[in-house]
């Protein structure tokens, strides 16, 4: 029987259309208010966006299973050049604004109890974390269009310094103990979160105050990239509260917080432990795909546009997310990001389940773990570790 050899079929993307779940997930946490406007006011509603996140996702993730699979590379341009995956990413900016003042109005005009606006805080503040990896996928791309779509993803949750602190922050010292970005081994989410999220403004801030004083401009300029998103966020906070009152202020900053938190979560897993090696000359080595945690569960890489491929990512920044790339043999995840997010919020757990593995993916070489400090000696004999001789 003759057969076709695979290198003259066409390639056609499997997860072309799956992708559209990258729409859809996002737009679930406006499923709770819905149910409770359309089919009785019981607030139990309200929690079911959360439980899909937090439970559901993980839950498919193990039942789907994962995919290693790679677009050939001779498909890559062509792949990259279809505009049907950045529609996705342009329709994304509108539903989340959509939902995000849609949920405020809802939370604003409904006579909820505590639990049922801590559902909606969770809710909308998982939207916003959606909204923030979006800002991450369109930051990196070189179309302005594209960037400003990013600032306005970012501007949803107060997070506009995001888009100059891991471009040129993150990207730049990843896996090192200056990042505050990369978490340590010892360190738990909590602790992690108290260095991360004023670290990384700092790190923004100073970042945009050496840029525009090399181009003779005052930091306070209408050119910053951090002060841009930070208007559009005034101006959509101070709009809300101007039509609904300032009641709706706890809510809204809650929100914005457990937005920024799902970044927090993320960072916390994708460099847990991985230290890249400080050269004779000072500088660090440069980044290598085994400096990052990785996942190839199809759900949740549907779902955040395959941010879990995160060392292809970190390698190729610009690439876009529909041609990331696995590679064998690099630090895994047991579960998606999600699955991942309810271990690190109990730290016990958390390091009873990575710390063993962190050790296999450096080879039990205590050269190449990031500790933290002043619990390297602990570590290294609780894991039975010795330094490299000199």
């Amino acid at each position: 029987m003759d057969t076709l050899a695979p290198s003259t079929l066409p390639y056609r993307d499997g997860k072309r259309w799956l992708w559209l779940y990258s729409l859809l997930v996002p737009c679930l946490g406006l499923s709770g208010p819905a149910l409770y406007l359309l089919v009785s006011p019981d607030q139990a509603w309200l929690w079911l966006s959360p439980a899909f996140f937090y439970f559901a996702i993980p839950l498919l993730d193990a039942l789907i299973g994962e995919d290693p699979s790679n677009p050939p590379e001779s498909e890559v341009p062509a792949l990259e050049a279809d505009l049907y995956y950045r529609r996705i990413t342009y329709a994304l900016v509108p539903l989340l604004w959509l939902g995000f003042i849609a949920n405020a109005a809802f939370v604003a005009t409904q006579p909820l109890s505590w639990y049922g606006v801590l559902a909606m805080i969770i809710s909308t503040g998982g939207g916003l974390g959606f909204a923030i990896n979006l800002g991450h996928e369109m930051g990196h791309k070189k179309p302005q269009l594209e960037r400003w779509l990013g600032k306005l993803a970012l501007a949803l949750g107060c997070y506009g310094h995001f888009y100059v602190e891991h471009n040129r922050g993150h990207h730049r010292d990843v896996a090192t103990p200056v990042d505050p970005a990369s978490s340590r081994m010892g360190e738990h989410i909590y602790r992690f979160a108290l260095r991360e999220l004023p670290g990384g403004l700092r790190r923004a801030w100073q970042l945009e105050k050496e840029r525009l004083g090399r181009c003779g401009k005052s930091v306070w300029s209408l050119d910053n990239e951090i002060i841009q998103p930070g208007l559009i966020s005034l101006a959509l906070y101070g709009g809300l509260l101007l039509v609904f009152g300032v009641d709706l202020l706890p809510y809204l900053l809650l929100s914005a917080f457990w937005g920024a938190f799902q970044l927090t979560s993320a960072n916390y897993l994708e460099h847990y432990g991985l230290l890249r090696r400080k050269l004779d000359n000072g500088r660090y080595e440069i980044c290598q795909p085994h400096h990052s945690w990785n996942s190839n569960h199809l759900f949740s890489n549907w779902a955040l546009f395959h941010l879990q491929r995160h060392s292809d990512h970190h390698a190729h920044p610009t690439r876009r997310y529909q041609s990331l790339r696995n590679f064998p043999d690099l630090p895994r995840l047991p579960s998606g990001y999600f699955g991942m997010y309810l271990l690190a919020y109990c730290p016990p757990l958390w390091f009873r389940v990575m710390n063993p593995r962190l050790l296999v993916a450096v080879h039990r070489d205590a050269a190449r773990i990031n500790f933290q400090p002043g619990m390297r000696e602990q570590l290294m004999r609780r894991y039975e570790l010795q330094d490299a001789p000199a």
